[in-house]
């Protein structure tokens, strides 16, 4: 495994800086056909002890929720809000270019810190991160943003009822998912619906219709 000191240079190494192409106003540290990262498997990755590279990708969830964001700045702007699963700090990025007033990206991937840095220096805003696992905390967020989360039912199951006491307490809740199947079926209002490019290598397709949703 890779100490803390050396995860950005193996960011800068293993990625370029580029514009996803649902959200081209914003430019992230992500993984190519030109890098040897993107050719790896989960288990060659494992094997050399690294977790899978969620962050070095602008998975389609993300995407649309960012693009959400960003198209509608008075859902974040004057706002605290926290970005769940932040990965590569896209969404969290969108919020604070959307006038968020605080931003918190969370991920408890050891990368995502260094990644959710650099690319928030790249764009010039301000955001914080943590690596804490924040399901079933609640410290006062205003919106809670979160991107293609509903992709495992063990997940899903510890997400709900978090999402829905915060729903409760007065946040605003909102997901971007891109038809994963442990997305809920009831409790949630479809806000916009995007067809975002993305990359057979990570996908079934290369275009994916997602959906922002609200939780109710």
């Amino acid at each position: 495994m890779l100490r803390p000191g050396q995860i950005e240079a193996f960011i800068r190494a293993n990625t370029a800086l580029m514009a996803p192409p649902h959200v081209p106003e914003i430019v992230l540290h992500l993984a190519d056909e030109a890098h040897d990262l993107w050719q790896r498997t989960e288990e060659e990755l494992e094997a050399i002890g690294l977790p899978p590279p969620f962050w070095a990708f602008a998975w389609a969830g993300g995407q649309g929720l960012a693009r959400h964001v960003l198209d509608n700045p008075h859902l974040v702007s004057g706002r605290a809000v926290l970005d769940f699963a932040s990965g590569s700090g896209l969404v969290a990025i969108a919020a604070a270019q959307a006038g968020a007033t605080a931003v918190l990206a969370a991920d408890i991937d050891p990368f995502c810190a260094d990644a959710v840095r650099l690319n928030a220096a790249a764009n010039g805003v301000n955001v914080a991160f943590t690596a804490d696992d924040l399901v079933d905390s609640q410290s006062g967020w205003d919106v809670v943003l979160a991107g293609d989360v509903f992709y495992d039912r063990a997940f899903a199951d510890r997400l709900l009822p978090w999402f829905r006491a915060l729903r409760a307490a007065g946040a605003e809740v909102l997901v971007g998912d891109p038809g994963r199947a442990y997305l809920p079926k009831t409790g949630l209002t479809a806000l916009a619906t995007y067809e975002v490019p993305v990359t057979r290598v990570l996908e079934d397709a290369e275009v994916k219709r997602t959906t922002v949703w609200r939780f109710d």
